[in-house]
């Protein structure tokens, strides 16, 4: 593992329109799952060498130290540009120990990944919801294992997934579906929402962000069409999307509004949620009067 060095880990967000997140931190730099889609590849964030792993040196006391010099606590967001649990947190326990310091100076969680090993920090993610909000977004763009296998070849299968998201929401931790990207020509079909959306109901999700289409540009959107002649050779891909979207950075699925109906359709039928606003105020629910209620002078 190399390290790299870093003054500071958890910083402010410029906004809590994402998720309700106060603040981000990202132990890892760099992801190694191969989704052929991210567009955290892209030039604009300047991350050399994306599919190597490093890790920030001293972690764990940089975080302490940003977390002592926050005035106020909140959310803290963690996923956001590499994945916080990729395979060498198995060892180094930096995502780990860093929940644990969350949880020791009052801070909440919200955690994105594919990975499984999410499990693992479940009692921890458990004793901070016990004084904050704790959201888990676990993405899963298909239910198909079979095509998961080749536009996420390094990760934890949809499969397993499902089936951590039922575990985590049965321990009454607030868990739900990244459905994002969804990739025009591949995903962008009614019965993959569908199928998606049926399974997340039936592991207990309690919330599904979608977006029907995907982002393309600098040098992800070569690297992507490379990856998709080489996964589905004959089937013009590359030429379907040149077609459809040029060079343009949102790539929207030529069947979005049909896709959107039948998603929100289902997700109400399930009793969902997926809008930003509504996931927002339910995970976030009651921990505001929970805290205003330790400076209550009157009781």
């Amino acid at each position: 593992m190399e390290y790299i060095s870093a003054k500071t880990i958890v910083t402010k967000t410029k906004d809590t329109g994402w998720f309700g997140i106060d603040y981000n931190m990202n132990i890892y730099k760099g992801c190694c799952h191969g989704c052929i889609y991210c567009d955290s590849r892209s030039e604009c964030y300047q991350i050399k060498d994306f599919d190597r792993v490093r890790a920030k040196k001293d972690a764990l006391a940089v975080i302490r130290d940003d977390l002592r010099r926050k005035v106020k606590t909140g959310v803290v967001g963690t996923g956001a540009m590499s994945d916080p649990y990729n395979p060498w947190e198995k060892e180094l326990l930096l995502t780990r120990h860093g929940l644990e310091l969350l949880d020791a100076f009052g801070f909440g969680a919200a955690i994105a990944t594919k990975s499984t090993l999410m499990m693992r920090d479940a009692e921890i993610l458990e004793s901070i919801r016990e004084h904050s909000p704790v959201l888990c977004k676990v993405t899963v763009t298909t239910a198909d294992d079979e095509l998961a296998r080749k536009i996420e070849p390094a990760v934890s299968l949809p499969s397993q997934r499902l089936d951590m998201i039922a575990s985590l929401s049965q321990r009454g931790i607030f868990t739900g579906i990244l459905l994002m990207p969804v990739l025009p020509f591949l995903e962008d079909h009614e019965d993959n929402v569908r199928t998606v959306v049926r399974r997340a109901h039936e592991a207990g999700a309690r919330f599904i962000y979608g977006a029907m289409g995907m982002t393309l540009r600098g040098n992800q959107r070569e690297w992507y069409f490379d990856r998709l002649e080489e996964l589905f050779p004959g089937r013009g891909l590359r030429e379907a999307y040149m077609r459809q979207f040029g060079n343009q950075y949102s790539c929207p699925s030529p069947r979005a509004r049909g896709l959107w109906k039948v998603f929100s359709e289902e997700c109400r039928r399930y009793g969902i949620l997926y809008e930003m606003k509504d996931i927002i105020h339910a995970y976030r629910r009651g921990y505001e009067t929970t805290q205003l209620s330790l400076f209550d002078t009157d009781k």
